[in-house]
């Protein structure tokens, strides 16, 4: 059974850091490229971050670039997402997704 289990989300005070992280279960994902989402809440889902299969090639949103890094471990079947230099903006619901497959996703709030 495939599952994607993202942690590490939590309320911030703006200009804070967290990690999340994305751990799979059911498959190696040494093949497969990965991505980071979010959705805030009234908003469409938008793409994050996407990382290729042994890291060596990355993409940003714009609005992350710079503050945000994502990597992943092959020999832990996980990816992770650091986020630093957090906004108010950045809240929303981060899911990873890899395949066709998603995570339920993990609440990042940012606020003082």
């Amino acid at each position: 059974q495939v599952q994607l289990v993202e942690s590490g989300g939590d309320l911030v005070q703006p200009g804070g850091s967290l990690r999340l992280s994305c751990a799979v279960s059911g498959f190696a994902i040494s093949s497969d490229g990965m991505s980071w989402y979010r959705q805030a809440p009234g908003k469409e889902r938008e793409s994050v971050a996407v990382i290729n299969t042994f890291g060596h090639s990355t993409y940003y949103a714009d609005s992350v670039k710079g503050r945000f890094t994502i990597s992943r471990d092959n020999a832990k079947n996980t990816m992770y997402l650091q986020m630093n230099s957090l906004k108010p903006e950045d809240t929303a619901v981060y899911y990873c997704s890899v395949r066709m497959y998603w995570g339920q996703g993990t609440q990042v709030t940012v606020s003082s």
